[in-house]
């Protein structure tokens, strides 16, 4: 199990918590997402077959891209 979290600095609203979990959810091997808005990051807990990269790119495809 692998937990990281996400500085993604677009997350302003309830709505952009509930698109970011709804969204990282569906990907396989995702057991839990936290997303914050007042923190402005998502805690993602996953195992495999889920991957970092996979992760990255869904939050990308959404517009919630990931700042290092």
């Amino acid at each position: 199990m692998t937990k990281i979290t996400y500085n993604i600095p677009s997350i302003s609203c309830n709505h952009c918590v509930r698109a970011i979990e709804l969204e990282i959810n569906e990907v396989p091997g995702v057991e839990e997402v936290k997303a914050d808005t007042e923190t402005k990051t998502a805690e993602i807990i996953y195992t495999d077959p889920a991957t970092e990269e996979q992760i990255i790119k869904v939050l990308n495809e959404i517009n919630y891209p990931v700042v290092v």
